[in-house]
């Protein structure tokens, strides 16, 4: 059982879970394509650790990927390591980027548990390793 008490899923659903969380990353971040968090992402999702650590929903990371966009253009997201259990996908990331005001170079980590249901993630709890510039920038 997995811990919403629905049957624990197979290996190849796992697999498909951590490809669809990979998947995302890869497109809403690196490829800069917003659409899809609406491909990847349930209508009612929640965002557990939004912006400025705030519980937030698809509009909102929508929003808030497109500043981050803006203000780092080559914004690149790499998942180091995964892991999947049960309806959830733990991955570990690197951000990298250039800040287009400033020229810095900024780094950034982070853990992110995904839950998905459906085929479609509908949970997030991130822990990112804190940047201050970033918060600043968006005015968070």
């Amino acid at each position: 059982m997995s811990t919403n008490g629905a049957a624990a899923p197979g290996e190849a659903e796992l697999e498909q879970n951590t490809a669809l969380v990979i998947r995302h990353f890869d497109e809403f971040v690196n490829q800069r394509d917003l659409d899809a968090i609406e491909r990847y992402v349930a209508e009612d999702f929640l965002d557990h650790d939004g912006p400025g650590g705030k519980p937030a929903d698809r509009a909102v990371d929508r929003a808030m990927m497109a500043r981050m966009h803006k203000m780092f253009p080559d914004l690149r997201v790499e998942v180091r390591d995964h892991v999947a259990q049960g309806d959830k996908v733990v991955v570990r990331n690197v951000w990298t980027g250039t800040n287009a005001g400033t020229g810095r170079r900024v780094e950034f980590h982070g853990f992110v548990l995904w839950r998905i249901a459906g085929g479609k993630i509908v949970e997030r709890w991130a822990t990112v390793t804190p940047m201050q510039e970033l918060a600043a920038a968006l005015d968070w």
